[in-house]
């Protein structure tokens, strides 16, 4: 389940106003389906939207979260596979890891805090981190309180607790690692630190009918997704309706159209050379994590070179062909192929065979 999709049924949950239970995963060991930071939310009709596994320990939880819905008290869940693999529980779990989850409610009463604000945090443009009190023995920080982070402090929202400000240094930086962290120590205190990283932006420049399995298959994976053209046939044509834009632009006009910088992800697919070199033209100044053009190696270097400065600027950071080696021979694999590349960039991941350890 994508964020993006956790976050539109959460809006839609919050609208009837019923109580809502946040799942978040915050240790684990060994091979588990997820990791610390994944969230799911249950309702207390045992419905829930997210994973933390493959679908096997969910309903569990959704039984847990009742109690946590009747008494509004935190609670904590831990499920070990490492030594019962085979069956935990009745479960059917065949995962060899440990996993633990942390139960917390939401209400009107708290205006669905902290999750309305990690919700609101994921659909912005710059990253942010949360600190969510697991264990403790201090009354002035109880299971469940939580710190949400942000370099703004315009933008912070959390109880006023002064007792927060021993968390501030975790989330600075887990914000910096992009990674979570559980720390537990001797005088009691369990904390989740975890990055909140913004849901993914591509902006796609073409609207062939190469870029429709782009598009779905990106906003399949819960990415916010831009298309632009300047031909419009092109546009009316085809249906682009995972895009959140769909816009008709003069290519030297781009950067009049959109905050270029917002995007994570540019891939450049008109297929029309003159189209693609200005609107490279207008990329190669932005230090942007992924860069693509779509076509051979012989066309990318023909690019760069017509873009002279600008060109030798953009050498080692643009990507073409695009794609990871998958075999890719239709537009649908191609797209796959595109989209596995972009999202292991982002990930900061080798785009390797998994060792399977």
């Amino acid at each position: 389940m994508s964020v993006r999709r956790i976050i539109q049924t959460f809006h839609d949950w919050q609208q009837t106003g019923e109580p809502l239970v946040l799942a978040t995963v915050y240790d684990t060991a060994g091979s588990t389906y997820s990791k610390a930071g994944q969230r799911i939310l249950i309702r207390g009709n045992a419905d829930y939207q997210g994973l933390v596994s493959g679908g096997c320990l969910e309903g569990d939880l959704a039984e847990r979260a009742r109690a946590v819905l009747e008494t509004g008290v935190p609670a904590t869940v831990s499920y070990d596979m490492r030594d019962d693999g085979e069956d935990l529980f009745g479960l059917g779990v065949g995962c060899d890891g440990m996993i633990r989850v942390f139960l917390q409610a939401l209400d009107q009463e708290t205006e669905y805090e902290p999750f309305a604000s990690i919700a609101q945090l994921l659909l912005t443009d710059k990253p942010s981190s949360v600190a969510t009190v697991i264990a403790s023995t201090d009354p002035d920080l109880p299971p469940g309180v939580t710190l949400v982070w942000t370099p703004n402090p315009a933008e912070r929202r959390s109880p006023a607790a002064p007792a927060l400000g021993c968390l501030i240094a975790g989330c600075e930086a887990v914000q910096a690692s992009g990674r979570a962290r559980f720390d537990s120590g001797e005088d009691g205190l369990a904390v989740l630190y975890a990055p909140l990283n913004p849901v993914p932006r591509l902006l796609v420049l073409g609207a062939g009918l190469d870029a429709v399995p782009v598009i779905g298959m990106a906003a399949e994976l819960g990415w916010r997704v831009s298309v632009a053209d300047h031909r419009p046939a092109y546009l009316a044509k085809h249906e682009f309706d995972g895009a959140e834009r769909t816009v008709l632009v003069e290519p030297a006009a781009l950067e009049r159209e959109f905050n270029l910088g917002d995007f994570d992800a540019v891939i450049v697919m008109s297929h029309h050379l003159a189209t693609d070199q200005a609107y490279l033209a207008q990329l190669a100044a932005l230090e942007l994590p992924y860069i693509g053009v779509l076509g051979p190696r012989a066309r990318r270097d023909r690019l760069l070179v017509a873009l002279g400065e600008a060109g030798k600027a953009l050498d080692t950071r643009l990507r073409g062909p695009v794609g990871l080696d998958i075999g890719a021979d239709s537009p649908e694999s191609i797209a796959l192929s595109l989209l596995a590349e972009i999202h292991s960039v982002l990930k900061g991941a080798s785009g390797a065979v998994l060792s399977g350890e």
